[in-house]
C-alpha cells in the first residue's frame, strides 16, 4: 500500500513539475524524488534555497533595472532644467 502512495505522490509532483519553469522543475522534480526517497527534509530544504536564490536573483535584478531607470530620468530632468537656463547638458 506505501509503494502504491509513494508513486502516487511521486505521479503528482511529475505532472505538476510540467506546469514549472526553468529551474523550478529541477527543484520540483529533486523534491518529488526525495518524497519518494524518504529524504524530504534534506533535499526538499536544498530545492528550497535554490527556489529563494533564482527569486532573490529575480527580485534584486528587478529592482536594480528600477534605480536604474529613476536615475536616467532623474539626470533627463536634470538636462532639461539646465536647457532651460541656456547651460549645456
Amino acid at each position: 500500500m506505501k509503494i502504491v502512495s509513494r508513486a502516487a505522490a511521486l505521479a503528482v509532483l511529475l505532472g505538476g513539475a510540467t506546469m514549472l519553469q526553468g529551474c523550478l522543475v529541477g527543484a520540483a522534480v529533486g523534491a518529488g524524488a526525495a518524497v519518494v526517497g524518504g529524504t524530504a527534509k534534506v533535499v526538499g530544504g536544498v530545492a528550497g534555497a535554490g527556489i529563494d536564490a533564482v527569486t532573490t536573483s529575480d527580485e534584486e535584478t528587478r529592482l536594480r533595472r528600477e534605480r536604474e531607470q529613476r536615475e536616467y530620468e532623474r539626470e533627463q530632468r536634470r538636462c532639461e532644467q539646465r536647457q532651460r537656463q541656456g547651460k549645456r547638458c
